[in-house]
């Protein structure tokens, strides 16, 4: 749930087929805040917008305790973020994964 700007979420210690794949992304990349449900990506991109409309810093508190899944939502935040740094570029579709969202990612 949303709180505000704060997502609440709960891990399901399961994949979810689709939750946070390519078409999760195109999705929540064409909504602000709140016009969908709540989402990981809806924070994601509302720090995207918030970085390049207004030029503010953003910076993403992610915390719960051991096993709730902290880095995973690190790794689909990266992801997301990735994603439209890559088509503000004008990068593909086809061609979304590259060297420098590998190395991110892995870090």
């Amino acid at each position: 749930t949303n709180i505000g700007s704060i997502l609440a979420s709960v891990n399901p210690y399961k994949p979810i087929p689709g939750l946070y794949g390519v078409d999760a992304i195109d999705l929540y990349r064409q909504h602000r805040l709140g016009e969908l449900p709540p989402h990981i990506f809806a924070t994601a991109n509302e720090c995207y917008c918030c970085l390049w409309k207004r030029h503010d810093s953003q910076c993403v508190l992610i915390s719960g305790e051991s096993g709730a899944g902290k880095t995973e939502s690190t790794k689909l935040l990266l992801k997301f973020l990735s994603a439209m740094s890559q088509a503000s570029l004008g990068t593909p579709a086809s061609e979304k994964s590259t060297r420098v969202e590998e190395a991110i990612l892995e870090s």
